[in-house]
């Protein structure tokens, strides 16, 4: 089975060629198409329109895997409408099935071309401004560095954000992705160099240059850099797997604790720095720690498969609740709903089983986004 570490390869050099010809423009000479400073990527905690689903499995990537894959999706999808809106795109052929699948009560669906799943990294990332327009920023998808097929994937970040009152999303001059963005909405990003250092998507570009990019786009006054690690997965260590903020000045980090996982030196030096990091307005964080099931469920998804993403870490905020997933590990389940409980006080925690997604090296965030609602933050 192929999964996204199992790299299916396109004509990468061409397409993204093609995307820059597109334009009609340079995008390495585009760097300095910098959005007002007004404008800001809102915490993920703040009011949202509605949630986004690709539902794009298909047998090319996910093999024997694809049904279980789109039973995950519904899952979500379900979840998610109880609390809120949710647009399902998927594929003109597969309408009826997304439909059977996700449901319909609070969902609607668009019609558009996919080539997989992923939603947090291949949609706008909406920003909003405190006169209360909507803009989005679209960074130039290209399949983690050309390592799957992605020219559908890449075309839906401006399709979303045209469909949902953008007249004109602002291309970035960096090629990136949502999974790779963590911010709080009032300043302070998080991310990792590894995915954005990395010559499979800014070639020649430094960590100062990529900052002061992310920093025109997405709104922000400071980031602090995890270095991640290169080529051991196929994002090249999303921030969404190693640490999110609850609130400003809140942080929840991944910690593996299986010495065994490469995973577990990484995540220790994340905590350490993000330990005795300060936030854009000086504040140093509070950090709380969710680490991974030791002892996940046996299934055909997980076994002998290094690829098995069981990370907590990766659930969704939405208008009233946190969509989390479980791993079929009473102990370290129940730690990751009371911990995920107590960070959120206001939101229900809905723990869902989502492994054959986990399969792939992906959880709930990866596969979801969202639309914010305008405004200024509460203060």
């Amino acid at each position: 089975m192929s999964t996204r570490r199992t790299f299916i390869k396109q004509l990468s050099a061409v397409a993204g060629v093609g995307l820059t010809a597109s334009l009609g423009i340079s995008l390495r000479g585009h760097a300095k198409a910098v959005l007002n400073p007004a404008w800001r990527l809102p915490d993920e905690g703040e009011p949202q329109q509605r949630a986004f689903i690709a539902f794009g499995a298909q047998r090319a990537i996910w093999g024997d895997f694809t049904a279980d894959v789109r039973a995950a999706q519904g899952r979500i999808a379900r979840a998610i409408a109880e609390f809120q809106p949710l647009t399902v795109f998927c594929r003109e052929r597969e309408r009826q099935l997304a439909e059977v699948t996700c449901g319909s009560h609070n969902v609607s669906y668009v019609v558009t071309e996919l080539d997989d799943i992923w939603m947090r990294d291949i949609g706008a990332n909406f920003v909003v401004n405190d006169a209360g327009e909507l803009g989005a920023v679209d960074f130039n998808f290209n399949g983690w560095g050309d390592k799957q097929q992605h020219a559908r994937d890449a075309r839906l970040a401006g399709f979303a954000a045209r469909r949902y009152g953008v007249a004109q999303p602002r291309r970035s001059a960096l090629v990136g992705e949502g999974g790779g963005i963590e911010v709080d909405g009032r300043g302070t990003g998080i991310m990792t160099e590894s995915s954005w250092v990395n010559a499979n998507r800014n070639p020649g570009w430094s960590r100062d240059r990529v900052e002061q990019e992310l920093k025109a786009m997405l709104g922000l006054r400071k980031i602090i850099w995890l270095p991640g690690i290169k080529g051991r997965d196929i994002t090249d260590a999303h921030v969404d797997f190693y640490a999110r903020f609850v609130r400003p000045g809140v942080v929840v980090a991944n910690l593996d604790t299986d010495p065994a996982s490469y995973d577990h030196a990484v995540t220790q030096t994340h905590l350490a720095i993000l330990k005795t990091a300060t936030d854009a307005d000086g504040r140093t964080l509070q950090v709380h720690t969710l680490s991974p099931p030791r002892a996940p469920r046996d299934s055909r998804f997980s076994r002998r498969n290094p690829d098995f993403a069981a990370g907590y870490i990766n659930y969704f905020v939405i208008n009233g609740a946190v969509i989390a997933p479980e791993f079929g590990d009473p102990q370290a389940d129940k730690a990751a709903f009371e911990l995920l409980s107590a960070l959120y006080p206001q939101r229900k925690v809905v723990q869902l089983e989502i492994d054959a997604i986990a399969a792939g090296g992906g959880g709930i965030h990866c596969v979801t986004s969202q639309l914010p609602a305008p405004g200024k933050p509460d203060p």
